[in-house]
């Protein structure tokens, strides 16, 4: 007969929690909000059922709403990587939004003004995203580790500067430098070569997915295998966590800002190189308006996980899909989910708030 100590006790609710809250937390934020958005609703006289129904038909419910999630959750989930690869660095990169933008002028100059084979064309344009990008994230990066200024203030800042270097290159005339001439408003580029396009699948009247979704799940891995498998990643975490001991350790911690930021300011490039190849096909000065800070919301809802960026990503990208179905079938405002996603953050941003509703236990540090 065994003794009673050795008798395996059923873990508490309590220790489950504790075990599982970090995984937990985001889950029950989405829920949370959700429930809070259909309280809303409801008070508003709205037809809750009929919104949430028609939020998910528009965005996971019909092959024609999963495949426009898809295609708007694409540089969600890029952009997402690119703040989440800077919150691993300990650097607060809010410059997603305009490091997008040079990726996707270098893209365009690269897609409009050479000829070439689609199989050198294409991964070309893609490189010369990553170039810009990853220019103006590490310029960034240069000024916090040769002047101490933080990257909050400059990447602010340098968002502002690409987005009106953006309209001088497409709206400029004397001479035309981006602008298409035969484009009368002056609001886009010239278009870029057929044998520039993203690859796409799935192909149809109501769908268009194209590479682009494949390169971002690659892309997840990829930053995965970075920060967890090799040398840099640890002295980029490591650097983020504690300076001092990077220091200590021999690592340049200038250096490793420096190139953080441009690792992340590449993959921000990335993302404005794939909507100009992949859906857009031009270059306009709307690209993805307010995608940085719906990049920081994805980083933060996934914990700056690799992995887990991919599921907040498209989480991200059905809730801005869905929204227009859900106007049409309930007749609310698509703010409605602007309220919903701002709730979202907030919780997963003071997660205290979810532990104390669930009784969630704090992680031990």
């Amino acid at each position: 007969m065994p003794h009673a100590e050795e008798i395996r006790q059923p873990a508490s609710l309590g220790a489950l929690w504790g075990r599982y809250g970090a995984y937990l937390v985001p889950i029950l934020a989405v829920f949370t909000a959700l429930v809070i958005g259909a309280l809303l609703i409801g008070l508003t006289g709205g037809d809750w059922e009929a919104a949430y129904i028609g939020l998910w038909e528009g965005s996971f419910g019909t092959w024609n709403g999963l495949s426009n999630t898809i295609i708007r959750a694409t540089p969600f989930i890029i952009c997402g990587l690119a703040v989440g690869l800077g919150f691993q660095g300990g650097l607060f990169n809010i410059g997603a939004q305009g490091q997008l933008y040079l990726g996707a002028i270098f893209t365009i100059v690269v897609a409009t003004s050479l000829q070439l084979p689609a199989i050198i064309h294409v991964p070309l344009a893609l490189l010369a995203g990553v170039v810009g990008g990853a220019l103006w994230g590490g310029l960034a990066g240069f000024l916090k580790a040769r002047t101490g200024a933080h990257e909050v203030i400059t990447t602010i800042m340098l968002n502002y500067v690409a987005v009106r270097l953006t309209e001088w290159l497409i709206k400029s005339k004397t001479p035309y430098l981006l602008g298409d001439p035969a484009d009368t408003t002056g609001a886009r580029t010239r278009f870029i070569a057929d044998t520039a396009r993203l690859p796409g699948f799935f192909v149809g009247d109501t769908t268009r997915l194209h590479l682009g979704i494949l390169i971002g799940l690659g892309l997840a891995v990829g930053v995965w295998w970075l920060l967890y498998k090799t040398t840099i990643g640890f002295e980029l975490r490591t650097a983020g966590t504690n300076p001092a001991a990077a220091r200590y350790a021999g690592i340049s911690v200038p250096r490793t800002i420096v190139l953080t930021m441009a690792l992340s300011g590449g993959l921000a490039g990335i993302a404005g190189a794939g909507e100009v190849l992949g859906v857009r096909n031009a270059l306009s000065a709307d690209l993805l308006t307010g995608l940085g800070f719906d990049a920081i919301a994805v980083a933060l809802l996934a914990r700056s996980n690799p992995i887990g960026i991919i599921a907040s990503g498209i989480l991200w990208g059905g809730l801005t899909t869905g929204a227009s179905l859900m106007q049409v079938r309930a007749g609310l405002s698509i703010d409605v989910i602007k309220v919903v996603q701002a709730l979202i953050i907030m919780f997963v941003a003071a997660d205290q708030i979810i532990r104390f509703v669930y009784r969630i236990p704090q992680q031990k540090k």
